[in-house]
């Protein structure tokens, strides 16, 4: 078990916040799944509780939660006269970009698409199931990696239907085909800077513009990338009529969103 203290974070917000959707809550801690990677995780106050070894902290998960950095700056990037901003990243101040792997967000806003939270939860645990590898923790407890493209390009697009993916299903098993046979290269996109990755990214099928800001923000650390879904264009026509200051929040546009997201999904005015 490490102990560590952070200010600007909180778990339970991190993992209502849309970005991730194998993180669980189970009594008094979370629970979050990251490619073969498992972790138990509790919080009191600012003292935070990773149920894993010294090394596997330093490894992955600092890097994972994003820890090394002070968002108490993005924050302070905020100007008084910008209200709605200033409720939203106090509601939601300890939200943090997460450093998720690309090939399992790429699937995973793929599904989000006319889903919802707790449905895409669904979705991606019964393909975990059927075609992830099974793992198991230091205790004996059974739980799924997330499946690489190429099995997932073996699987037929009813085998997808039968694990609830609907349409969505067809796109998938198209990109993980693309991707098997190298007509996008992962590894590429992950060096390219944010306007490359994205236009790389909408050429498998299932990512448009939106989808593609997702996956650049939550899996690239893009942080310039926006994503405008139905929440942040509401937001943005009745708070910001003349445009969001992008401009204003260069390297760090993206954790506005999701104080934008997180408070105008819970009920935020």
């Amino acid at each position: 078990m490490i102990k560590k203290n952070f200010k600007n974070f909180s778990i339970s917000q991190i993992c209502d916040s849309g970005q991730c959707f194998r993180m669980t809550e189970e009594g008094d801690r979370f629970i979050v799944i990251a490619k073969e990677h498992y972790l138990e995780i509790e919080q009191a106050g600012d003292e935070i509780k990773f149920d894993c070894s010294e090394t596997e902290y330093e490894n992955y998960w600092a890097n994972y939660f994003d820890l090394g950095t002070d968002y108490s700056s993005y924050i302070g990037m905020i100007q008084k006269e910008d209200a709605y901003l200033e409720r939203a990243s106090q509601f939601g101040t300890g939200i943090r970009i997460l450093r998720q792997d690309l090939w399992e967000m790429i699937i995973t806003f793929i599904i989000s698409q006319q889903n919802n939270i707790k449905r895409i939860r669904r979705c991606i645990e019964t393909i975990s199931r059927e075609y992830g590898q099974k793992c198991e923790t230091k205790n004996g407890k059974i739980y799924y990696a997330f499946p690489e493209a190429e099995r997932l390009a073996m699987v037929s697009e009813e085998e997808l239907r039968a694990c609830g993916l609907g349409y969505r299903s067809k796109y998938i098993v198209k990109t993980a085909r693309s991707i098997r046979d190298g007509e996008v290269n992962l590894q590429e996109i992950e060096k390219m800077p944010y306007p490359e990755a994205k236009a790389e990214l909408m050429k498998l099928c299932g990512i448009g513009e939106k989808v593609a800001d997702c996956i650049c923000l939550f899996a690239l650390h893009q942080m310039d990338a926006f994503p405008v879904d139905v929440h942040i264009k509401r937001v943005l026509e009745a708070q910001y009529p003349d445009g969001f200051p992008l401009e204003r929040f260069q390297g760090c546009a993206g954790v506005m969103q999701q104080y934008i997201f997180y408070y105008d999904l819970n009920g935020g005015q």
